[in-house]
């Protein structure tokens, strides 16, 4: 009688389920702090940015994660699952890494420079600062494949980013603008960290 020696998972399907339930995992969490603010009376919206207020930088913690209402959700679930998964496929901790420097930048951004007297909640900031930093990642990097993801992710979104231009009443384009900045200099950070680690030394 022989025993089998367990098969090792492979790396690949291994950085693909974990992806997948990163970003469904957030995503879920969005809609559970949803549910949880429909049940409130909407009374979570309230603790978003508000610019130049002292209590509104609490805000920065919150915005991302609140939003107001069904359809705003809606919107951004679907982009979201796709950036984070595609974002995650490189590593967790890349994508927390890139999503911390976004979650921060855009905050205090919009903190300083929106209107006063107004609330900024929604998670398309981190969905622009997500995108320009697929899109630049690899230059910065100097790595084919992640450009290639990058023009992949500009043809795919690349008409969002717009949205980082005033426009539409009631549209935090500040959250936009500025998420998108954070995308670039997590995209600067990261990728020179990515290759400097991926550079072979050389004998003198």
């Amino acid at each position: 009688m022989s025993e089998l020696a367990p098969a090792r998972r492979s790396p690949i399907r291994g950085r693909i389920a974990t992806a997948a339930i990163t970003s469904a995992g957030f995503v879920a969490l969005l809609w559970a702090i949803e549910i949880v603010d429909t049940v409130m009376g909407n009374r979570l919206d309230y603790s978003g940015i508000q610019p130049r207020e002292i209590d509104g930088l609490w805000g920065i913690l919150w915005a991302p994660l609140l939003h107001g209402g069904w359809q705003h959700l809606l919107a951004n679930s679907g982009p979201a699952l796709v950036l984070i998964f595609v974002i995650t496929l490189s590593g967790l901790a890349l994508w927390a890494e890139a999503t911390a420097i976004i979650w921060v930048v855009a905050g205090v951004g919009t903190w300083l420079i929106a209107q006063p007297n107004s609330v900024h909640i929604g998670a398309s900031s981190l969905i622009f600062g997500w995108i320009t930093f697929l899109v630049l990642r690899g230059i910065f990097a100097r790595s084919a494949l992640q450009i290639v993801v990058g023009v992949l992710a500009l043809g795919a979104y690349g008409s969002v980013l717009w949205g980082v231009f005033p426009g539409q009443q009631g549209i935090s384009w500040q959250g936009h603008l500025f998420g998108a900045i954070g995308g670039v200099v997590a995209a600067v950070l990261l990728g020179r960290r990515a290759r400097e680690n991926n550079a072979t030394p050389t004998a003198g």
